[in-house]
């Protein structure tokens, strides 16, 4: 690589177009893959996939949402469209290009979001795990829903006690709350560290805008190949209303169902989800 790629690749945060700073990690050479984490974590729960598609000929790519982590804590813009044109002003900074946009949870709404916005000029492949669209607010065309109660217990969680709150949450992120869970004490203690970094305002915001944001028409702009990856025991974005109406509303779109994994399944079921990452990269 020249000096002056290798200058260029030093750099580790790109401007949003509001002025927020947002932090990125770059590893590897090759076809890019951009991860983008779930709430309320940081790209650092990315770092076993990234590690393994920058060891295995590709370029990994994670970022920080703003509102936490090594990203800008803004006040506003904690929403969806700004998470969205976030990414593609990381996507533009950097001049990506065929690229595979993989976004797990709140992240696969940002994904979704983006295409919605941006469209696929620079995106070849699309993976959501454990996502967020279409919707899931219960409303009278989403009945299969949550009810807002749910979110709202959620926000009360983060404003009173959010340290006992991301504690006990992590649980039932891992499902070590099922009988047999091998989850160690680790996995729920970083979950608790990096959603910690995360500033309570971003955090609250973010609520609103992982439950209430409809993704349906920005699911139908998805014109690159797609796999949808859910686990059938998500206690956090359960699977009959997420992935399984995402893969009939995206266009050709391939359902992969994980029996009995959680909603952090890429954690869990890490080798699994690894390979099969890797086929469809090389798909």
């Amino acid at each position: 690589m020249s000096t002056a790629a290798t200058k260029g690749r030093m750099k580790d945060t790109i401007t949003a177009k509001d002025g927020a700073t947002i932090f990125y990690k770059d590893w590897g050479t090759g076809q890019p893959v951009v991860f983008s984490h779930g709430w309320p974590l940081t790209a650092d729960v990315w770092d076993d996939q990234m590690d393994f598609v920058a060891s295995s000929g590709f370029r990994g790519i994670a970022h920080d949402r703003r509102g936490g982590g090594r990203s800008s804590q803004t006040w506003d813009g904690n929403n969806m469209d700004t998470y969205a044109d976030d990414l593609a002003s990381l996507l533009d900074t950097l001049n990506l290009k065929n690229v595979v946009l993989v976004g797990h949870s709140t992240g696969g709404g940002e994904v979704t979001r983006y295409i919605g916005r941006h469209g696929t000029s620079r995106v070849s492949k699309v993976l959501l795990v454990g996502a967020v669209p279409p919707l899931m607010l219960k409303t009278s065309a989403n009945p299969g829903g949550l009810p807002m109660e749910v979110f709202d217990e959620i926000r009360h969680g983060v404003i009173t006690d959010r340290s006992q709150y991301y504690k006990d949450l992590s649980k039932p992120f891992y499902n070590a709350n099922r009988s047999g869970s091998k989850v160690s004490q680790g996995i729920l203690d970083a979950f608790w560290m990096w959603s910690m970094q995360i500033g309570i305002k971003g955090a609250y915001d973010c609520v609103k805008a992982f439950s209430e944001t409809d993704l349906t028409e920005d699911l139908k702009k998805i014109d690159v190949p797609t796999l949808i990856i859910h686990g059938d025991d998500d206690q956090i974005v359960p699977i009959d209303d997420s992935a399984r109406l995402s893969s009939k509303i995206v266009k050709n779109a391939t359902l992969k169902v994980y029996p009995g994994a959680p909603h952090g399944l890429t954690t869990t079921h890490k080798d699994q989800f690894n390979s099969d990452l890797m086929k469809f990269l090389k798909s």
